[in-house]
């Protein structure tokens, strides 16, 4: 059973919350944050709320069931500075919070937990990007995912967006006084919903890669599809597809303006592509083979000071000045070993120290295909928890 749905006592102390923006605000801040995630140790080894500034200490729920909780649980839990206490959507955190401010300890609680942890989504402006128009960096720091808004004169574009987040392309792109005309896929997503389809039923054009269509999507006639070379315009900005297999057959990158290149799975500011996904560990090899011919001969050919920008950011990676998870091409060569091997020492890397898959990734690819259906709060819940669409960072992590 769920814990959040137990019927927990209610304490005799009252409890504050804090909404996840503001304690996302305190991390950025740089402010000392003490959490105390409730969580079992299974979901907390997972994907948990980190940081420099972040103390995270784990004590599942149920140590505070007893109405005379031990000293050995007790003494875990800092009794000189405020500690926020979380779960997965605020129920059980409330009541462990309540718990221990019973016993004067300063504590608040997280309101909707990691769940709200998970609907935070911000967007920042890639100041580096010199193309036509404005570029926009969506960030989840949940689960490490990234989308890209182009907008110029009266008309925008959204790649890879997410479906728990449609809402927010469209009040945005009114916001700004712009059209959004398309929505653009890069591939086959396996660590999210994608949010094409919901917004091309929204009246926004939506775009898949024409070479993903063979792997078994079920809506292609639905929508437009792009091959290598096509170019789309949003304004002045051209959006220009390149075809970049490797992560999956059906990878596509997208050239915006002539000066980002929106490169999905393929390459990330910190690490490359896994190769494992779609045809698992028998067309791994072949994969990252050809993930490399992509890599050298369509990504690594263009102008040194193109910028890159992934679907994605893990813990290694550091942000640009303009707190964007984009990078130069040439800085990326100069400073990830990975992208100057020759093909079977590249190859041999990439094989050897796989991450664990996505949570759910098989059920998630079947309903970015279209062969599933989920409603929304299945499609939310399924993606919780880090992507780990990128080869390991600890053999990858650039210099």
């Amino acid at each position: 059973m769920d814990p959040d749905d137990l019927d927990f006592p209610t304490p005799d102390a009252d409890v504050e919350s804090i909404e996840p923006d503001e304690l996302k605000a305190r991390i950025d801040a740089g402010e000392d944050v003490t959490l105390l995630d409730t969580r079992m140790s299974s979901d907390y080894e997972e994907w948990r709320i980190d940081g420099e500034n972040v103390e995270s200490i784990n004590v599942p729920y149920f140590h505070f069931l007893d109405e005379e909780i031990g000293d050995d649980i007790l003494d875990r839990v800092p009794d000189d500075r405020e500690v926020t206490v979380l779960c997965a959507k605020g129920g059980a955190s409330e009541f462990v919070a309540g718990a221990l401010a019973d016993r004067r300890y300063d504590v608040n609680h997280l309101e909707d937990g990691m769940n709200g942890w998970a609907r935070i989504y911000e967007a920042v402006e890639v100041t580096d990007y010199d193309g036509a128009g404005t570029l926009i960096q969506y960030q989840r720091p949940s689960s490490g995912c990234l989308g890209y808004l182009v907008y110029d004169g009266d008309e925008a574009a959204v790649i890879d967006p997410l479906r728990a987040f449609a809402d927010r392309y469209l009040e945005d792109a009114e916001e700004l006084g712009v059209e959004l005309r398309y929505a653009f896929d890069t591939h086959i997503h396996a660590d999210h919903i994608s949010g094409v389809r919901e917004l091309d039923d929204r009246g926004v054009e939506g775009v898949i890669p024409e070479a993903a269509v063979d792997r078994g999507v079920t809506y292609a006639d639905e929508l437009t599809t792009a091959a290598d070379g096509d170019e789309f315009a949003v304004g002045d900005a051209t959006i220009e597809a390149v075809y970049t297999p490797g992560h999956t057959t059906g990878m596509t990158s997208y050239l915006v303006g002539g000066d980002f290149l929106a490169t999905g799975d393929g390459l990330f500011i910190e690490s490359v592509a896994r190769p494992d996904l779609e045809d698992g560990d028998d067309g791994a090899p072949e994969a990252a083979r050809t993930l490399y011919e992509s890599l050298q001969e369509r990504v690594l050919t263009l102008p040194d000071e193109t910028l890159v920008g992934g679907a994605h950011f893990s813990d290694a990676a550091v942000p640009a000045d303009d707190g964007t998870y984009t990078a130069p091409i040439g800085d990326l060569e100069d400073r990830m070993e990975a992208l100057s091997m020759d093909e079977e020492s590249f190859v041999d890397l990439i094989l050897s120290d796989m991450p664990p898959r996505p949570a759910n990734y098989e059920e998630i690819i079947a309903t970015n295909l279209g062969q599933e259906t989920v409603d929304d709060e299945k499609a939310f819940t399924l993606e919780l928890g880090p992507n780990n669409c990128a080869a390991s960072q600890d053999s990858l992590a650039v210099e």
